[in-house]
């Protein structure tokens, strides 16, 4: 499918604007979020590689323009300029896999004004699902304590793209595997599944469905133990046919429970299990589960091996959107750049003017320290000390010293509309998004009330942007 007109209408009706007046200069936009999702410490930035592979793809179709001519808006000499559409800009972004902080810029695209405009919606609805469930995924593993995250929610997610989105950005925060056939498919993600109560159901004991699934898959069988009743019939039967297997030589068997009190079920179904002789079998948890059970699951000692995360995690519950955004930074006007700002009653959302580049500054073992935006021509030099002005603009400031490194993190990841260099398969991604965790204090990740990250203002965008703030308040008193 033709994936052109993913785009909100008012974004056509600019264009056509803009190409009615001949205001179409090259312009610098910026894509960041405004708060943390989940009232958590950070996000995981996730979807670059859909975004750039739908951006490279724009071209309206035939039916696209008869379609948008019967809608009585264009004029046919705007239509007309679309079928030679393509767009031919610069995409400077965080590598996927991230961690990112309210304010600096995600994502950088140099373009002309008309293709920019044009790549916005896009743009914002990949990156701000896949970072959020990226982000969520990662805070349900922190939980568990680096436990096996299995990503379960196919059936419970927003439409197949939301399903297929969700499994990718999951796989790239953390989970281990997906149920998503397709997704396991176009991305490479291993998929797993154990069985259904139907399964149980449709034989004539549950002894007998669990032998019989036993038999098909001798290695890896993992048996559903709740159908019926869990510590009555169900952890029994399935002792008697892990014994089975065991004895056979096999491996990889475990229970699941998907209903009741997990923490209690969960230890009484280890003790059985322990005693029975099968202390290698796994215990997988499921029934909608978040970062919030999964944590008191583990603070109680609940022995679970593997957790099967479904309609909380491919939803992003708790927290239905990632707060991004994309505004206009910086116009060409007569061959030279000038930076432009938007200015509200809000401060935070008052954006930071000019073409940026946003540094990371980091210890001697590579703990993140805090991160400073700058103009993109501001050169940076390890060793020296640097002013930290608060984002907001106030008087708040301080001066980082003791830092060991410090590195861009804005890439060029398009160029003239063609990607640019070497993608990273998502294994790397998620290596990338696990090691960058790692790296983070734990006092950031902290589930509740979370320690402030600090993302703050160069000295020379901190001026700029107060200069900026003060010229249009001018203008608007005159």
């Amino acid at each position: 499918m033709n994936l052109t007109l993913l785009t909100d209408f008012y974004e056509l009706s600019m264009m056509q604007g803009y190409f009615l007046h001949q205001e179409n200069p090259p312009v610098v936009f910026d894509m960041f979020f405004r708060r943390q999702p989940f009232g958590g410490g950070f996000a995981v930035f996730a979807g670059l590689q859909s975004a750039l592979a739908q951006i490279s793809s724009l071209s309206f179709s035939p039916d696209d323009l008869a379609y948008l001519q019967s809608l009585g808006t264009f004029r046919p000499e705007f239509l007309d300029s679309l079928a030679d559409f393509r767009f031919r800009g610069d995409i400077y972004a965080m590598e996927e896999g991230t961690l990112a902080f309210p304010g600096e810029p995600l994502v950088r695209v140099h373009a002309s004004l008309i293709e920019a405009q044009m790549v916005e919606s896009a743009l914002l609805a990949i990156l701000n699902f896949q970072t959020l469930i990226a982000t969520k995924t990662a805070r349900i593993r922190l939980a568990a304590n680096g436990g096996t995250i299995i990503e379960f929610g196919l059936r419970r997610a927003q439409g197949v793209d939301g399903a297929i989105s969700a499994s990718r950005a999951a796989y790239i925060g953390g989970a281990a595997a997906t149920s998503n056939t397709l997704a396991g498919k176009l991305f490479g993600i291993p998929v797993r599944g154990t069985m259904a109560h139907s399964w149980v159901m449709a034989f004539g004991s549950e002894r007998e469905a669990f032998e019989k699934y036993a038999e098909t898959y001798p290695d890896g069988a993992v048996l559903l133990i709740d159908t019926y009743d869990t510590l009555g019939s169900g952890i029994e039967n399935a002792i008697a046919v892990g014994r089975s297997l065991m004895r056979a030589g096999h491996h990889g068997f475990g229970v699941r429970l998907d209903s009741g009190d997990l923490e209690y079920l969960s230890k009484r179904v280890r003790a059985r299990l322990n005693e029975a002789g099968l202390t290698e079998a796994r215990i997988m948890a499921s029934n909608e589960l978040d970062e919030n059970i999964v944590r008191q699951l583990i603070t109680q000692g609940a022995p679970i091996d593997a957790w099967g995360v479904g309609t909380n995690l491919v939803t992003g519950g708790g927290d239905p959107a990632l707060s991004g955004v994309y505004k206009l930074a910086a116009r060409q006007d007569k061959g030279r750049w000038v930076p432009t700002i938007k200015v509200s009653n809000n401060p935070e959302k008052v954006t930071n003017p000019g073409v940026k580049q946003v540094w990371r500054f980091t210890n001697g073992d590579g703990g993140l320290l805090a991160d400073l935006i700058c103009l993109d021509d501001e050169a940076m030099t390890s060793g020296r000390a640097y002013t930290f002005h608060h984002p907001m603009g106030d008087y708040r400031s301080f001066t980082l010293e003791k830092y060991s490194a410090v590195r861009p993190l804005l890439g060029l990841r398009m160029r003239q509309g063609k990607v640019a260099g070497e993608l990273p398969d998502l294994a790397a991604i998620q290596a990338h998004s696990r090691a960058e965790l790692d790296r983070l204090d734990d006092t950031y990740k902290r589930l509740i009330n979370p320690h402030l990250y600090k993302v703050s203002l160069s000295d020379s965008l901190n001026e700029l942007k107060a200069r900026l703030i003060r010229e249009n308040l001018s203008r608007g008193a005159q």
